[in-house]
């Protein structure tokens, strides 16, 4: 699997792990989603309707060496916002390359799917192949 080591490493800590210990984690990670810079509004970034929960993300590829990812999503969908924030510290930074590379599936590593609905994994997968396709273009 082609996955940069700082997403290795959140694949990692999901793995050690188990059941709700997962959600505890997910949760964590909601905590974590950095806040949208002042420059940037809700309304010049891109919806995901995919996401059950209203979710937004930026993807500033102006330097394809460090691409810069940005989300937003409500603190009352700490499901989302914790697939968002697991994107948000994996990803953001990297280049284009090393972003276009990682499996589109490679959130079935994370071990949710005994504890998120099957919708709730497409919201992330959904998010990836939005960063992906703003790479592309």
């Amino acid at each position: 699997m082609s996955l940069p080591e700082s997403l290795t490493e959140i694949v990692d800590d999901f793995a050690a792990v188990n059941g709700q210990d997962k959600l505890q984690l997910l949760l964590e990670f909601s905590r974590e989603l950095a806040p949208l810079p002042a420059e940037l509004e809700q309304g010049a970034m891109e919806p995901v309707p995919e996401c059950q929960s209203p979710l937004f993300l930026f993807v500033d590829s102006a330097d394809r060496e460090k691409v810069r990812l940005y989300f937003s999503a409500p603190a009352e969908a700490p499901t989302t916002r914790g697939f968002a924030s697991i994107l948000h510290q994996g990803l953001d930074g990297h280049s284009a390359a090393t972003i276009l590379a990682v499996p589109d599936d490679f959130y079935s590593d994370l071990g949710l799917a005994d504890a998120v609905s099957p919708l709730r994994l497409r919201g992330m997968s959904a998010m990836l192949a939005r960063i992906k396709r703003h790479l592309r273009n």
